[in-house]
């Protein structure tokens, strides 16, 4: 197994926050509607909604996790099931070339709307399951200080990049259409299937 750094953990965090943050989904589709058929406040709501929705989420997965007495065996099954599904985010993320609207959403309260998104959306419990409590183990390994670290850098550029979507839809509703977004999300792309990579590799030298 290899060992991370602190500032590997980090980077890690940036990047799966980040792409998260711009990446199409249900929650982004919420945090645009909102914005647009209401105001900038409405879409930050929703922005900040994982903080909610994700805790018990991350607690069952990682519960779920322990449970397991052959961690290396675990391990090595849920890295290589974490580097298929990066793969796939990595796939998809390259392919993307806009972001069209859906059908906009009436009822009121959005802060529990964008609740109610995370739960019903099967990413975050993928994502905490493959990716998100291995990260948390092997910033384990370092000490609690690298599980805080890797939690608020997710979090502050999920919610960071949501947010500035938000602002930014709240003045131009061409933003995403825009090359320079495109762009990201190809960069974006092609990180997460180098770490899909890395996932994979690492998957097998738990068992070897």
């Amino acid at each position: 197994m290899t060992e991370l750094t602190t500032i590997e953990i980090i980077f890690a965090g940036c990047l799966f926050g980040l792409t998260a943050g711009i990446s199409p989904g249900p929650l982004l589709t919420l945090v645009l509607t909102e914005t647009i058929k209401h105001n900038r406040a409405a879409g930050i709501k929703i922005a900040v909604s994982p903080l909610i929705a994700d805790l018990p989420i991350i607690l069952l997965t990682y519960f779920l996790f322990s449970l397991f007495t052959d961690q290396k065996q675990m391990l090595s099954i849920i890295s290589v099931a974490g580097g298929m599904y990066l793969a796939y985010l990595g796939y998809h993320t390259l392919r993307t070339k806009g972001f069209e609207l859906g059908e906009r959403i009436e009822s009121p309260g959005s802060l529990f709307k964008g609740i109610i998104a995370n739960f019903l959306n099967p990413h975050p419990f993928l994502f905490w399951a493959t990716i998100g409590i291995p990260y948390i183990y092997k910033a384990r390994e370092i000490n609690l200080l690298a599980i805080i670290l890797f939690l608020l850098f997710f979090y502050v550029f999920l919610i960071g990049s949501k947010i500035l979507i938000a602002i930014l839809a709240a003045r131009s509703k061409s933003l995403l259409k825009k090359d320079i977004f495109i762009w990201i999300l190809r960069f974006l792309g092609l990180t997460l299937i180098v770490f899909s990579l890395i996932f994979l590799y690492e998957g097998i030298s738990y068992i070897i």
